[in-house]
């Protein structure tokens, strides 16, 4: 039995609109996308089984949110909504923030593709927009912290697109789903813990230290946002450079006191 046999008969016999559902469970074992209460946004969601597998990963508490300009008929999950519209018109877009909320979603994922031409290089190139736009949407959606999961196939554009992931998020993996076909060249971007910090890696600036941590470094803020600083304590006035940025918090060294 190929692997396309078997997943096509697995998702069958387990009630998955789409065997694609396992790819989506295949990265959430090699990434830990989702966690119970979540806030989810599925871009290209129809039929659904993407859906599917974030509403039992989420649980009872949380919102699954899919959109698609295909119709989603009906899924059981009281958790899960859907948005029928595309993506790249704004009336859709002003939805889907208004259903997300001002706390913002947890994690976006994307398994959109392109129509296929049969040029390699075009599909590819068609597929690297769609990831692109699939991006903007979750740097609208997403907080410090979120997660996304985007599909693109391999190709000379696919260095670029993982550089811009990775300068919005902690980092950023590729994977290979075993569920994908062995001739796909399909492959899944995951950009984990959303960075929206005001500072960037290399900034240098005068800074008073606000405050000494639980470990004994200086504590700058920076609109709300914490640098650690080794070897300040409060009320010294420093010249730091970031060394350092997390989603929540950051690091710096003093350049000149």
């Amino acid at each position: 039995m190929t692997d396309r046999d078997k997943y096509y008969n697995r998702a069958k016999q387990e009630g998955y609109r789409t065997r694609s559902a396992y790819k989506l469970k295949q990265l959430d074992d090699a990434a830990g996308l989702f966690g119970p209460g979540n806030t989810v946004v599925d871009l290209g969601a129809a039929p659904g089984g993407w859906l599917q597998v974030a509403a039992e990963e989420v649980g009872e508490a949380g919102t699954v949110i899919g959109v698609d300009f295909q119709r989603i008929d009906g899924l059981e999950a009281d958790i899960v909504e859907t948005i029928r519209g595309d993506m790249t018109d704004e009336e859709t877009k002003d939805r889907l923030r208004e259903r997300v909320g001002e706390g913002g979603a947890d994690v976006v994922i994307s398994d959109m593709a392109p129509d296929m031409t049969g040029e390699y290089s075009v599909d590819h190139a068609r597929s690297v927009h769609l990831a692109r736009r699939a991006l903007e949407v979750a740097l609208e959606l997403l907080p410090a912290g979120g997660d996304f999961a985007v599909k693109v196939f391999d190709g000379r554009d696919l260095d670029d697109l993982r550089a811009d992931v990775d300068e919005e998020f902690d980092y950023v993996r590729t994977i290979h789903p075993e569920a994908s076909r062995d001739s796909s060249s399909e492959l899944y971007l995951v950009g984990k813990h959303r960075i929206t910090a005001p500072v960037a890696e290399g900034e240098e600036f005068d800074a008073v230290v606000d405050d000494v941590g639980s470990e004994g470094d200086g504590v700058v803020k920076v609109d709300g946002y914490a640098l650690f600083v080794p070897g300040t304590e409060t009320g010294e006035s420093v010249r730091i450079r970031v060394t350092d940025v997390k989603p929540n918090f950051g690091f710096a060294e003093v350049i000149e006191e």
